[in-house]
């Protein structure tokens, strides 16, 4: 009998245990049902969240528990997919060049992806060293590197071979993290409206030295000298990049690169930071290739000059891209360099000669040469004191300035054009009445393009803005905006009608895409009284 009673008992108790814990199971579930209701992708949050073992069906009390549990599933994620690219990239079933092609990029777009994750978490949750717009930026970043993979195998007509290694949807998973982050960017006060900033201001990531490097016009003492005569410690540019890589204290690193045309294709890698090229003026020292879509590359590859290190600095270069308008797109120069300056620079191409792929950049007193998209990507970036120079197209085509690719609403991303040119250049100027040149036109859905207190000479068309394709893709959703332009080709009576298109009234208006607010002032603008403007 007390067997029995005892066995009884005990069945009780783990019939208790079971329910319980059931209970548990299911109060977490609906807990984290509840957090992922509130997002854009609610189903995959669900499904992906409950997979992941840092979630481990805990019960989530603060918003910023939820951000690190769906930042570590966007990371656990891109690890995964960055190993079935490796995995595929392979698989002997890839034979052709375009294929090959392809498969590198998209191999080193997700490794990227891995490492702004990777450093999203770390900064964020772990060394909590990094404000919510860093953040935000960085996941931007993300997001875009896997629609950059997407667009590779749409260029070279593939848009099949990429699906085995796209079958988690990454975007949706980092665009849930845009959307929460965004919260804590608004709350933590690093998006600012304000109309009076006005003083000069430098990163405050630069030291004294690298201000006076900026600023000076005498010979800079530098670390590595390239020269095509031998003169230097190397004779190609992408020799001294290597040697500054090897280097163990990722300090700033001089290469001053020596009048002369320098035929190559270079790259600084994403763990070579603070690099700084240095030549001896945008006519004098040059880098150039002539990479191509239609010779087989994908836009992104297509780049003389691919730069993803940190904190990078241009002086005095021009990078260029000769194939010229008949070979399709054709990148100068792709940038995903955070924090980076280009300043007294020329870029040269036609079609997509500027590639500003991610992160935060400024481009200060440079030389922008296009015809179709030739200002393009998803940074956030500010031209300022720019010459923006438009080329001949070809006979049928238009020229468009610009194509930002912002796809997602809470990407802090976006193209501003402020106090500087618009022109046509000289081989444009004798027939610029036989074409159209537009401002942009919307590649992604989000597109965001503002021209503030800039020239615009009689080349830009009344309508300002061009539709994708004849369509009315996007034009609800983008945001293009005016603000105080004068000349010619100004006049706002007969721009386009769109929903997302306004022209800016007020200062209120146009200050969230100054430098202090788009790239993030509060980070890296304090007043300092060097070469640029923080506000309008």
């Amino acid at each position: 009998m007390r067997k029995t009673l005892l066995t009884l008992l005990l069945l009780s108790s783990i019939f208790s245990i079971a329910n319980s814990s059931k209970r548990r199971s299911r109060s977490s579930n609906n807990n984290i049902d509840w957090w992922c209701n509130q997002t854009p992708h609610p189903q995959a949050c669900k499904y992906y969240t409950k997979q992941t073992h840092y979630y481990h069906n805990k019960n989530i009390k603060h918003k910023s528990k939820f951000r690190e549990i769906l930042i570590h599933l966007a990371l656990e994620r891109a690890v995964i997919m960055r190993n079935t690219a490796r995995e595929f990239g392979q698989n002997n079933s890839i034979i052709n060049k375009k294929q090959k092609t392809v498969s590198r990029d998209c191999l080193k777009l997700y490794d990227n992806t891995v490492f702004h994750l990777n450093r999203t978490f770390s900064n964020l949750h772990v060394k909590k060293t990094c404000s919510s717009f860093d953040a935000q930026t960085w996941l931007s970043t993300a997001y875009t590197n896997i629609e950059t993979c997407r667009n590779g195998a749409l260029d070279l007509k593939i848009p099949n071979f990429i699906t085995p290694i796209m079958k988690v949807n990454m975007t949706e998973i980092i665009s849930n993290g845009l959307f929460i982050n965004w919260e804590f960017v608004k709350r933590d006060g690093r998006v600012r409206y304000t109309d009076d900033v006005t003083d000069e201001a430098f990163p405050r990531w630069f030291s004294v030295r690298e201000r006076k490097l900026l600023e000076s016009s005498r010979v800079i003492k530098a670390n590595l000298v390239v020269a095509k005569d031998g003169s230097g410690h190397f004779r190609k540019v992408q020799e001294a990049i290597n040697a500054a890589g090897r280097r163990r204290i990722k300090t700033r690193f001089v290469i001053r690169v020596k009048r002369g045309v320098y035929r190559e294709n270079i790259e600084v890698g994403k763990m070579n930071d603070n690099i700084m090229l240095v030549g001896d003026g945008n006519r004098n020292t040059i880098i150039t290739s002539s990479r191509n879509v239609k010779a087989g590359f994908t836009t992104y590859s297509s780049a003389t000059a691919g730069i993803d290190g940190l904190h990078f600095i241009a002086r005095d270069i021009t990078f260029e891209n000769t194939a010229g308008p008949h070979r399709g797109q054709a990148v100068a120069l792709r940038s995903a360099s955070d924090l980076s300056v280009f300043y007294r620079c020329a870029f040269k191409g036609y079609q997509d000669t500027l590639m500003v792929h991610a992160q935060r950049q400024f481009f200060r007193e440079c030389y922008i040469y296009g015809t179709v998209d030739f200002i393009f990507g998803n940074a956030a970036v500010v031209f300022q004191n720019c010459i923006i120079l438009v080329r001949r197209p070809l006979n049928g085509q238009a020229n468009m300035i610009t194509a930002q690719g912002r796809d997602d609403p809470f990407q802090n991303t976006g193209i501003s054009i402020h106090n500087s040119q618009i022109r046509a250049a000289p081989d444009f100027r004798p027939v610029v009445g036989k074409f159209n040149t537009f401002l942009g036109r919307p590649w992604q859905r989000y597109s965001r393009v503002v021209v503030m207190k800039s020239f615009m000479d009689n080349l830009i068309s009344p309508m300002g803005w061009s539709p994708w394709g004849g369509s009315n893709f996007a034009q609800s959703t983008l945001f293009y905006g005016e603000y105080n332009n004068f000349g010619p080709g100004s006049s706002t009576r007969s721009r386009v009608r769109w929903p997302g298109y306004q022209v800016m009234k007020s200062p209120a208006q146009a200050s969230p895409f100054t430098v202090n607010s788009l790239l993030a002032g509060a980070t890296w603008l304090p007043s300092t009284g060097v070469p640029f403007t923080s506000g309008l």
